[in-house]
């Protein structure tokens, strides 16, 4: 999709679709009334009969409007005025790109970034409705054999805005909306491959196409004989039932001066996840792929910071492998030693997010990072609590955790804080090992977080639970992109400090 962006008369644009608001009570946004005095109230006199109301979800797709040059004029439903936030200006800019695309229009031109949303700047305006109409317009269709393309089909979209003087700062906005839109779209490719064609190899392969794609992206890549000198033996422990070998993938972004410190994202690969010798269910395991979300995630995040350029400092460790049973996988019992030097007793081969996220945070500390944020599909407790809709977070930083979830606000991406209290931390105890990787039925969530924080002790950290947002179930399950925008914006405020 080409995206631009200009100021203009509505009325005098040349275009194969303009998309206009009305607001609810049929009250024409500035935009609609411009068209409306241009066309001796054609508008006005529709809306009048009831041919639409206002109300979100609404459109109304007009052709030949006397006294404008578009060839089609598509009224979108706005709702009521004042309570137009966040959510409801993504519904609104989703919807119109859906009409849009179904009238055979090849480009439109939208005054919807013109729509007064609640405490919002032109710049968030511009910069989310490139957002919002990518996520609207995407589809995976790598493994498809036969794709039917429209003759005609949605290839350019100009975000008008209401006068000249606020081009220069929507320029900048616009360049940031893609280059979000095309993070949020790597993750989303990487998440929805099969797990046959997205393996732990595969993912380093990626990575390195994308430090060619970005100079100022470094990665590195350590292979097991590496980890295995370190004392990864935690991590290790995930991929040994596995015939394909774990990675570890570094990326180093430096957009800022050698002595900020940076910010380290660590996102979890297991790239498809049987749960080893605690073998899951058979129901939905193809969704098991998914697992692997959260090192996309990060893909995604060191994408979209290197294409906005942001003057931060960001590390990306993404450790990648494959939770398979088999005669040397492990075994419910086993214990391990981390490279933290603490041991682990394996109680469930299923609870292994934790095994090798625990290592990655471990090397994270050399580093000397500002913050560290690990994002991750750690637990089935996270969707039963939160849903689909929020995130979980947990953090042994409350002003690291408070932007964090400001940053969710700000990027409709949100975040919900859940406790990380001492107490929870026994239901981790061992008799054998420092600690067990489980702590049984009860918070889950918060026990593996639990967990996690055991190796975060040198550093300011949170924990991303992205279970329940990460993707979407059932017959058209798909990978979202979350949270690849709490973490951009999140970025984004850390370097204006």
């Amino acid at each position: 999709m080409e995206y631009a962006i200009k100021s203009g008369s509505p009325e005098k644009q040349r275009s194969a679709c303009l998309v206009a608001g009305v607001h609810e009570s049929r009250k024409l946004t500035p935009a609609a009334r411009a068209l409306d005095n241009a066309s001796d109230r054609f508008l006005s006199n529709l809306l009048r009969r009831g041919d639409m109301d206002g109300k979100v979800g609404q459109s109304l797709l007009l052709h030949n409007v006397p006294g404008i040059f578009a060839d089609r004029l598509l009224l979108v439903g706005c709702g009521k005025q004042a309570d137009l936030d966040d959510r409801k200006y993504r519904k609104i800019i989703a919807n119109s790109v859906k009409q849009v695309k179904q009238t055979g229009a090849t480009e439109a031109a939208s005054f919807l970034p013109g729509l007064e949303v609640k405490g919002r700047t032109f710049h968030w305006k511009i910069q989310n409705a490139v957002h919002f109409i990518d996520q609207e317009l995407y589809q995976f269709k790598e493994f498809k054999s036969k794709t039917i393309e429209p003759k005609k089909s949605l290839r350019k979209i100009t975000l008008m805005l209401p006068s000249r003087r606020e081009l220069l700062q929507c320029e900048s906005a616009l360049s940031r909306g893609i280059a979000l839109a095309e993070g949020v779209k790597l993750t989303r490719d990487l998440a929805n491959r099969p797990a046959n064609a997205c393996t732990p190899v595969h993912l380093a392969d990626q990575a390195v196409e994308l430090g060619k794609q970005f100079p100022a992206v470094d990665v590195n890549v350590l292979d097991e004989d590496e980890m295995k000198d370190l004392g990864m033996n935690s991590l290790l422990s995930v991929s040994q039932g596995s015939a394909l070998p774990a990675k570890l993938i570094v990326f180093r972004y430096q957009g800022a001066g050698d002595d900020d410190k940076p910010v380290v994202l660590v996102g979890k690969g297991v790239t498809f996840d049987t749960g080893g010798i605690s073998i899951k269910p058979s129901s939905a395991m193809d969704e098991m792929k998914f697992d692997m979300c959260g090192a996309a995630s990060v893909f995604g995040a060191v994408a979209a910071v290197a294409g906005m350029g942001l003057p931060v400092n960001l590390v990306g460790l993404t450790p990648a492998v494959e939770n398979m049973p088999s005669g040397t996988a492990t075994k419910p019992g086993d214990i391990f030693t981390s490279m933290s030097g603490q041991t682990i007793e394996v109680l469930n081969t299923d609870a292994e997010g934790r095994l090798i996220l625990c290592d990655a945070l471990t090397y994270s500390e050399q580093f000397e990072p500002a913050a560290v944020i690990d994002i991750a599909t750690l637990t089935g407790a996270c969707v039963v609590a939160l849903g689909k809709h929020a995130t979980g977070l947990l953090s042994n930083h409350d002003p690291l955790a408070a932007e964090l979830l400001k940053a969710g606000e700000i990027a409709g991406d949100r975040a919900w804080q859940l406790p990380l209290w001492e107490e929870y931390e026994k239901q981790l105890e061992s008799p054998f090992a420092d600690m067990a990787n489980i702590g049984g039925r009860e918070a889950g969530t918060i026990t593996a977080a639990c967990f996690l924080s055991k190796f975060t002790r040198k550093f300011h950290w949170a924990h991303l639970d992205i279970a329940g947002t990460a993707w979407v179930s059932g017959k058209n399950k798909c990978a979202t992109g979350r949270p690849v925008p709490l973490l951009v914006q999140y970025l984004t405020r850390h370097c204006e400090k």
